[in-house]
């Protein structure tokens, strides 16, 4: 039965791993945005003997559950701080989707462009940074958002590597007071707060970008 007093008292842990959680988040979806456009350029327009095992790489992580990365990259990389270890794993795992996003959005830029830029003599890097990559990342930002989101409801996998995450609060809480229900139910009530009006922003940029 549901107790006032215990999700009174739940708040406060679960508010503080709600911060951990962005704090995770923000920093990672970063990197997988940085380090997935490298590799959709490498993989797009990077030399043949480089794009390769780099594409390879890449579906490797990709297919790999995030869960045995983590757990992988905690027993081979000891000397990180773990929060700073979830991260770069989480970042990096979330790199070769945003990879896939970006050579759509890549490959969705008019023919008439690479054409035009062909028939001005522009430079290859002035064609990519001007032309290109603008066009690229306007037709992927609903994407973008939607996994985002997706990483955000991810981040309680980083508890497996003690990082003091939302759910890990919240189990805490619930062992300690014997009221999982309400620790867990505030947990998801934020969780559900905090990504339903990203996700309808997200909708509502699509249908702008659609007009």
């Amino acid at each position: 039965m549901w107790d006032g007093e215990a999700a009174r008292a739940a708040l406060p842990a679960v508010l503080e791993g709600f911060g951990v959680t962005v704090l995770a988040t923000v920093p990672a979806f970063a990197v997988a945005m940085a380090l997935g456009l490298v590799l959709a350029l490498v993989q797009r327009a990077g030399p043949g003997w480089l794009a390769l095992p780099v594409r390879g790489a890449a579906a490797f992580v990709r297919t790999t559950p995030l869960l045995v990365q983590l757990f992988a990259a905690w027993v081979l990389v000891p000397a990180l701080d773990a929060p700073v270890l979830g991260v770069l794993v989480l970042g990096t795992h979330y790199s070769t989707y945003l990879s896939e996003v970006y050579r759509t959005g890549i490959d969705a830029v008019p023919k008439g462009q690479w054409e035009a830029c062909t028939a001005l003599s522009l430079p290859r890097r002035r064609v990519w940074r001007a032309v290109v990559l603008p066009q690229a990342v306007r037709n992927v930002l609903p994407p973008l958002g939607n996994y985002a989101v997706s990483m955000f409801k991810e981040t309680p996998l980083l508890s497996v590597i003690t990082v003091h995450e939302m759910v890990h609060e919240a189990n805490a809480f619930g062992s300690t007071h014997f009221a999982y229900l309400e620790s867990f139910t505030l947990a998801a009530a934020v969780f559900l707060l905090a990504s339903w009006p990203t996700s309808v922003l997200v909708r509502r940029l699509e249908a702008r970008l659609a007009a």
